[in-house]
């Protein structure tokens, strides 16, 4: 039920937005760690740039 109440709440404005996720290393470790947001479509390359 909870999913339907949250669905109807939105009015479409995720089409705008995009998950991304980065895998970064650590340069003391060498271990991966993933840095993950949500940013808007015009975003996405400005995100993994840096």
């Amino acid at each position: 039920m909870a999913k339907k109440v949250v669905a109807s709440l939105q009015k479409g404005g995720g089409k705008g937005h995009t998950k991304v996720i980065k895998m970064i290393k650590s340069p003391k470790t060498g271990a991966y760690s993933f840095r993950e947001e949500i940013v808007t479509n015009e975003a996405v390359a400005d995100f993994f740039k840096n």
